[in-house]
Formats: C-alpha cells, sequence, structure tokens
C-alpha cells in the first residue's frame, strides 16, 4: 500500500529472507567468513547460531545464491522434531531420492551414500544445510554427523552447516555429542545489530526497494526503533513496516520518534535494548571462547 508513496518498488521490510537484502554487519560479515571457511575445507560441520530473527537463514541464502551450481549442490532441510529415520528421509528427499515409507534406515543410508558417490565421480561438492536444528533430538543429529563418515578415495562425501538457535550451544554441549563437537571446524554466534548499525540496516534494506534517499526515518526514530527491537532483524522489519504503513494511512513524509513509540506500544514491544545488551554479552564471551578453539 505504501510503496507508491514513498516511491519504492518493493516492500524492503518484507519477512520473507531474500539474500538481495543481506546486511553486512559486523557480526554477520564475521559469520560468513566463518561459513566460508568452513566451505574451503571441504570437510566437517560448520555451526552458525543466533537470536530468533537475528537473520540466520538470510546469511545462508545469501552465501548459497554465490555458489557456482556446477560445482555445489546445496540442499536445505527446515528441521522439525523428527526422529532419525525420518531425517534420514528428509535427506534423501531433499537430494531428490523419493523414498517410500517402508524402506528400511539401511536402504536410506544405501541410497544416500551411492548418490552422494555419484555426485563425486562428476565432481561435485555436497553441502547440507539443516536450518532450525535445535528442534532436532540427539539421536536424530547423531545420524546426521553419521553421514559425515561417508568417504570416497579419502575425501568426505558430505558436509553440513548447522544453523539454529542459541540453545543449540546447548545441546552441542552435551556429553552425547562429544564425537560432533570433534568434527566442528567453525562455530559462530551472531549477535544483534549494534546501535550505530541499526540506521544503516534500515537505509540498506530502503535501498535495495529503491529508495530516492530522501530522509524518510529521522535519526531519533531509529534511536527508538533500536530502543525496542534490541537490534534484531526481524524485530525492526516488523516495526518498519508497520511505520511505514502508517505513515502512508496518515501522509507523512518522514517517520519522528514520537510515531515509533505509538506504533511500537501498539504492536505491545517493550523496550529490549538493555536485556538484548546483557544476552549479548553473555553469549558473545562463549562464542569468543569457542571460536578461539
Amino acid at each position: 500500500m505504501y510503496k507508491d508513496y514513498y516511491k519504492l518498488k518493493a516492500r524492503p521490510f518484507q519477512l520473507t529472507p531474500d539474500p538481495r537484502f543481506f546486511f553486512h554487519s559486523r557480526g554477520h560479515n564475521s559469520a560468513l567468513a566463518h561459513l566460508c571457511y568452513g566451505l574451503n575445507q571441504e570437510e566437517g560441520f560448520i555451526v552458525v547460531t543466533g537470536e530468533i530473527g537475528a537473520g540466520k537463514t538470510t546469511l545462508v541464502r545469501a552465501l548459497l545464491s554465490q555458489l557456482d551450481a556446477d560445482k555445489m549442490l546445496a540442499v536445505q532441510l527446515v528441521s522439525t522434531r523428527v526422529g532419525p529415520t525420518a531425517v534420514l528421509r528428509m535427506v534423501a528427499n531433499a537430494l531428490g531420492l523419493h523414498c517410500g515409507e517402508k524402506i528400511s534406515k539401511a536402504g536410506l543410508l544405501e541410497r544416500i551414500e551411492r548418490i552422494l558417490r555419484q555426485h563425486a565421480e562428476t565432481g561435485k561438492r555436497v553441502l547440507l544445510v539443516v536450518d532450525e536444528v535445535q528442534n532436532l533430538p540427539l539421536r536424530s543429529i547423531e545420524e546426521l554427523r553419521m553421514l559425515s563418515n561417508f568417504e570416497m578415495d579419502g575425501k568426505p562425501l558430505l558436509q553440513s552447516f548447522l544453523i539454529g538457535q542459541q540453545q543449540f550451544r546447548n545441546v552441542l554441549a552435551h556429553e552425547s555429542m562429544e564425537q560432533l563437537r570433534q568434527r566442528v571446524i567453525a562455530c559462530y554466534h551472531i549477535d544483534p545489530l549494534a546501535p550505530g548499525e541499526v540506521p544503516e540496516y534500515i537505509e540498506h534494506r530502503l535501498q535495495q526497494a529503491g529508495w530516492d534517499g530522501h530522509t524518510l526515518f529521522k535519526k531519533a526514530a531509529c534511536t527508538e526503533i533500536y530502543r525496542y527491537t534490541g537490534g534484531i532483524p526481524r524485530r525492526i522489519n516488523v516495526l518498519c513496516d508497520r511505520l511505514l504503513l502508517f505513515g502512508f494511512l496518515e501522509q507523512l513524509k518522514t517517520i519522528g520518534a514520537d510515531i515509533v513509540q505509538q506504533i511500537a506500544t501498539e504492536l505491545a514491544y517493550e523496550p529490549l535494548a538493555a536485556g538484548v545488551r546483557a544476552v549479548t554479552e553473555e553469549y558473545a564471551a562463549r562464542a569468543d571462547s569457542t571460536n578461539a578453539a
């Protein structure tokens, strides 16, 4: 509704992950560097965690959009609470193997290994991306680790990205996950955007949507947006989308701090900045120690 009024070609704050809108914040750049490092190693597991709405999926899609499809096959699972055999069936389906419900676990593994070998013989690497991995039971995660045992000529046939919320770090710490931890070659936790990054993030998304550069969000408005969202991209998107809709309905050319406070209250947003900083410091310390290892 507001696109024409603000002379935009698209909705800048849509919730659907779109690599065109990927914002190179300090944290997201570091996470991207870890993913690229992992890809270059051609083995093991790479783990990226972050708050709900931190931009993990957009980050991964931005990376995948840059891969050479002739050399890399990337398949993605959005995990649910499924058991070991079910998760193997999901992997098989993602690889294009339409396995019936009656096939055994051994049969699934045989077919998965066979198609991985076929891709390797043609010079194509296979990357498995598991999103929302924190939802998987421990036994299902263990099945994913077992897939990393498939090799040909001394090279692994499958590499995996494990993307999840911060509680997945607790899962990794479980005593039964020791063998998986030994195969994690890179691990990074994405923190919320810093206060100074929020106006840059907003302008970046506006630019991708065809913004002409006129002042749309006042500086004080950006400060309030950070205060109510804690720098979490998805919350910023929801709030800014509603702000632009309100601005259109009220025929406003610029959005001020008072409007942010009004709409944030309507959305039942509570100021998050202080709480997010505390969480950020806690998990940043954990991330530093893990990354150093």
